[in-house]
């Protein structure tokens, strides 16, 4: 059974009503789901997914809300209307240089107005978008240019230099220049003109060199004339190539259709209650990470809110940005939460009423400490909760409610549409049944519209990753309880096997992180000469702190873990190497220490 999402008709205590002829529809619903019980007020277990391509949100957009500003960039403003026509001046460029239905166009651009504009265009044509980290190496850049046979590529005046060696090893024929500084307000862009050295470390920071046969966008945008009509676009086409390690560390494009992008979009539309022309939305997460296009560059358009962006992130930029139009929703990762509020915090003044106009913020990718929590509650009045989702799923698959009754540290519960199982780590065919309090353990599989359709050119992994029946494994070992609330206990493939036992490094983590002095903490296994594992932790230490010996740490460990669990070996850091969104790579870690070891 499905039903549409109840009407936007009343809002109250944060969440928009359910329409009184819907709440039998949806107690079937949550006897089918049980989990379902948990949901925000007016949130159905079930929604209709609409048959249309993601761009269709920021079409209707433009036509029900062509004067409401749709992007701010640190202050250069377009309406709806605006980006609309320059979305339709970008489709007649990128036609005229060849991109057609099929054809794979490689954005490698930070966040800005021109990556929108040129997301959606491609996407309108028919296209695959290929979103790429601006900052990676040329080796890098030039293997996965190769590997999605991108033909055409966008690219960040600063990449450019990374990206042209690409042509003569990859389908790649099209290298168009983008300057993000055209992109600023004029004041800003007048600036940078000037004989002073802030001003040349911004151009620095900004502008590459481009040699003079390479095409410039803002110029061939703004010379574009005539129309081109849109491609047809059907809801199960191929619209993304998103790359991700997985669950193995490789790097490889997960192929995401139109529905499984809008299938996201459409949860979280009904699982925030978003107001549709009314909402602010801070992209200071990364549009190239599945993360920040959902949340970021396609989200604002479907609803028709104001996207505030940012080139990087900044938390001085974020509270000043408060300041100026404040934020009603912001999605991030633990560590930005924290570090907006800190800086807020540390300004030494009353926070800026505009923090109060955040009703909520989304945290993923990593567990967010409940201290996180209630700092940036106490700072906005609004609520921080805690979502969980893999690129392979759009990317969001479970979520805490959005309402008092979430439960900071926790993952919560299968977003509408969605399915959960919980199987045995070592035999994904056999489901895990509940221990004397209920709980089952074992690692989570989703499956629901918003699950991918495979990795492209790689069929095992697909078969690996992807079962029978539209099953996805996650590769993460959870505990759900029995009313099916769930909660991380960690990656499969970061498990650590001591004697046969199994260590979960996210357990061991959170008790030596209570160690006096202790900034942060990785846990990782490493391997020992007799060819068994042994429990390595690295601290990074605050300044000035004392660092404690293995003996200390395994008296403080055996608090609460097995003796199998404590750590053998003991390092220290100045800081712990994360990803683009903050997220600690235990894996980098582990190789770190496994080379010394060699060494």
């Amino acid at each position: 059974m499905t039903v549409d999402v109840p009407r936007l008709e009343g809002f109250a205590g944060g969440r928009w009503g359910v329409r009184p002829e819907a709440e039998g529809e949806m107690m079937e619903q949550h006897d089918q789901r049980p989990w379902a019980v948990h949901y925000g007020p007016g949130v159905p277990a079930e929604i209709e997914i609409p048959d249309e391509p993601v761009t269709a949100g920021l079409a209707r957009s433009a036509q029900r809300f062509p004067e409401r500003i749709a992007t701010d960039f640190l202050g250069a403003t377009a309406t709806y209307a605006e980006t609309e026509q320059a979305v339709r001046r970008a489709m007649v460029v990128l036609s005229g240089l060849g991109v057609h239905a099929g054809s794979r166009v490689a954005l490698v651009l930070p966040n800005c107005p021109s990556h929108l504009v040129a997301y959606h265009a491609v996407l309108r044509l028919g296209a695959v978008v290929v979103d790429l980290n601006p900052t990676y190496t040329q080796a890098e850049l030039e293997h996965l240019l190769g590997d999605c046979g991108a033909t055409h590529a966008l690219v960040w005046h600063k990449a450019v230099e990374r990206v042209l060696p690409a042509r003569a090893t990859t389908p790649l024929e099209t290298v168009v220049s983008v300057d993000v500084s055209r992109d600023l307000p004029t004041l800003s862009r007048l600036l940078l003109r000037l004989p002073l050295k802030p001003a040349r470390a911004k151009r620095e920071a900004l502008l590459g060199t481009v040699p003079s046969d390479i095409a410039d966008w803002h110029h061939l945008v703004a010379g574009a004339q005539g129309e081109v009509p849109p491609a047809t676009v059907r809801a199960d086409d191929l619209a993304l190539l998103q790359y991700t390690g997985g669950t193995t560390g490789t790097p490889k494009a997960a192929m995401l259709t139109h529905r499984n992008l809008v299938a996201n979009l459409v949860h979280g539309q009904a699982w925030a209650g978003f107001r549709e022309g009314e909402e602010t939305v801070y992209g200071v997460l990364p549009f190239f990470h599945a993360f920040g296009l959902t949340f970021c560059l396609n989200l604002p358009g479907h609803i028709g809110a104001t996207l505030v962006m940012f080139p990087n992130f900044d938390p001085a930029a974020v509270v000043q940005a408060f300041g100026r139009r404040p934020a009603t929703f912001m999605a991030g990762v633990a560590p930005m939460f924290d570090r907006i509020a800190a800086t807020a915090e540390a300004s030494g003044k009353p926070p800026a009423e505009g923090f109060r106009e955040c009703r909520l913020g989304f945290a993923g990718a990593m567990p967010i400490p409940p201290a996180t929590v209630e700092r940036w509650e106490r700072l906005t009045g609004g609520l921080l909760i805690e979502g969980y989702g893999m690129t392979e799923c759009a990317p969001i698959a479970l979520g805490n409610p959005c309402a008092p009754t979430r439960r900071p540290g926790t993952l919560g519960v299968p977003f509408p549409n969605t399915d959960m199982r919980i199987v045995d780590v070592d035999d994904h065919t056999r489901e895990v049944g509940p221990n004397e309090s209920g709980v089952r353990r074992g690692e989570l599989l989703v499956r629901g519209p918003q699950v991918f359709t495979g990795y492209l050119n790689r069929p095992e992994e697909t078969a690996h990753q992807l079962l029978e029946d539209g099953w996805l494994r996650t590769g993460d070992v959870v505990e759900v309880d029995a009313t099916g609330w769930v909660t991380l206990v960690d990656r499969v493939k970061e498990m650590i096997i001591v004697g046969g036992f199994k260590v979960y490094p996210s357990t061991v983590e959170d008790h030596l992180r209570l160690l006096p002095g202790v900034t942060d903490v990785a846990v990782v296994g490493v391997s020992t000469r007799a060819g068994d594992h042994e429990v390595l932790a690295a601290f990074v230490m605050e300044s000035g702190a004392a660092t404690p010996s293995v003996e200390t740490v395994r008296a403080h460990g055996e608090q609460r873990l097995a003796r199998y669990a404590l750590p053998r070996r003991v390092e220290f850091v100045e800081d712990l190497p994360r990803s683009q969104i903050g997220k600690v790579m235990r894996r980098q870690v582990q190789e770190m220490f496994s080379h010394r070891d060699r060494d």
